[in-house]
């Protein structure tokens, strides 16, 4: 691995490049924040399926894609002089050093060379400062949050808009959960579980596409709860079923095109017991 002077030396190496880019690439220099939006969209993307497949080469590329992104935001924004990347930088650290009054006494905030301190001497930070595992983290991270001068104003209010919809119902309850609100035993959500399932069954027989649309959504945040509460990722969970569907049908697909006959002229029979030997050579 790298030394601390080489990661420098390669974070200036891309500035430099990134610098001579803006200046003479004519595809660069028109970008703006509105236009390269959709790329990092898709870059971010890109990350997160290397990272569903552990895939630590592609892993390691699409962070440089993602960190280029970073910097090109950072460098428009020096243009108009309303920040660069050592704002950026500098910001993050500060943010980190306040919402870790466990590890950095909050003097620490703003100086060039933090170190860990004694904690517990600043009235407004000694509730938080005994925090010995993540769960009393988590917990104060959010109360902390709301402390900062330019933080949350409220609870949810850290939760994205733009969040996909299951992450977002992941993420509300979360930060719910870190203020007190949630299930005293983990085992009572399945009743609410439950009750979801029989309203949603119950529209779905009146045939009320409204309804039984709200009904859906209320069963799917009782069972991303239910997940939650498990400490189990669902939308982690999702993906890997998504994946095991995706292989699973390639090898039914596969199978037709090899006997010459289309998956349309496959009867659902013939589609189930491909499936089935699927399910079989995955277990091998």
């Amino acid at each position: 691995m790298h030394t601390r002077e080489e990661k420098l030396q390669a974070f200036g190496r891309l500035l430099d490049v990134l610098d001579q880019l803006r200046e003479k690439c004519p595809w660069d220099c028109k970008q703006t924040n509105e236009s390269l939006r959709p790329n990092t969209i898709e870059e971010t993307f890109e990350l997160c399926d290397a990272l569903m497949k552990n895939d630590t080469k592609n892993i390691c590329k699409e962070l440089g894609d993602v960190i280029m992104h970073v910097m090109f935001y950072a460098r428009i924004g020096s243009e108009t002089n309303d920040f660069d990347i050592a704002d950026v930088c500098n910001q993050e650290a500060d943010k980190l050093i306040f919402r870790h009054p466990h590890i950095y006494h909050p003097s620490q905030v703003g100086a060039p060379d933090p170190k860990p301190l004694p904690y517990g001497e600043h009235e407004e930070h000694r509730q938080f400062a005994d925090a010995k595992t993540s769960e009393q983290v988590l917990k104060n991270w959010e109360q902390i949050k709301l402390k900062e001068k330019d933080g949350n104003k409220t609870v949810l209010s850290g939760v994205p808009d733009s969040l996909p919809s299951l992450i977002k119902a992941y993420r509300i309850q979360d930060k719910a959960r870190n203020v007190g609100f949630d299930w005293q035993k983990r085992e009572d959500v399945w009743q609410k579980v439950h009750e979801e399932l029989h309203e949603l069954e119950a529209e779905l027989a009146k045939g009320d596409k409204e309804r039984s649309t709200r009904e859906l959504g209320d069963f799917l945040f009782s069972v991303i709860n239910a997940a939650r509460l498990y400490k189990l990722n669902p939308d982690n969970a999702l993906e890997h079923t998504n994946q095991k569907f995706i292989r699973r049908f390639n090898y039914i697909e596969q199978h037709s095109i090899k006997e010459g006959k289309p998956l349309a002229d496959m009867s659902l029979e013939e589609m189930d017991k491909l499936w089935n030997e699927a399910k079989e050579y995955e277990k091998n």
